[in-house]
């Protein structure tokens, strides 16, 4: 039942952003790109066992960097925590939460699959890497060709 001597309501509703739409947009903002100079001296400093303390760190990105470069699209989502995740190989694309397929691995790990020092079926054999999901063989991208 409605009383028609109710008052009106005073509350406002906000439909409009405070702010442009696309400063709110998260799509709007791109990876920062590593250069390969940079990238390639972390990465050799790595291998020599000589590392400064943020040449791990550099090292995985560059090369998550590569491998996004090498096969893209959003299907197989790679974690190296706590330095890097990407999402590449073409496949079924998702919107929300977990990718269809993950691989996770430890940063050494991951670095030495990406140079080639180590198999990927190895690593994943020994249980050094956890993949789940009917994509989640990286074989056919690793290691990564110009590191090897």
């Amino acid at each position: 039942m409605v009383c028609s001597l109710a008052p009106a309501p005073r509350t406002k509703i906000f439909t409009r952003l405070p702010y442009p739409r696309d400063v709110a947009s998260v799509l709007s903002v791109a990876p920062r790109r590593i250069p390969d100079n940079a990238g390639l001296e972390a990465l050799q400093r790595w291998r020599e066992g000589a590392p400064h303390p943020d040449d791990e760190a550099m090292a995985v990105r560059y090369t998550l960097q590569l491998l996004r470069q090498k096969a893209p699209g959003s299907s197989v989502e790679v974690r190296v925590p706590p330095w890097g995740a990407v999402q590449a190989i073409e496949g079924p694309s998702h919107t929300r939460g977990t990718p269809p397929a993950v691989v996770e691995m430890t940063p050494e790990v991951w670095l030495s699959v990406a140079t080639g020092t180590r198999s990927f079926d190895d690593a994943l054999a020994d249980g050094s890497i956890h993949a789940s999901g009917e994509r989640s063989n990286l074989t056919g991208w690793l290691p990564l060709g110009e590191l090897a």
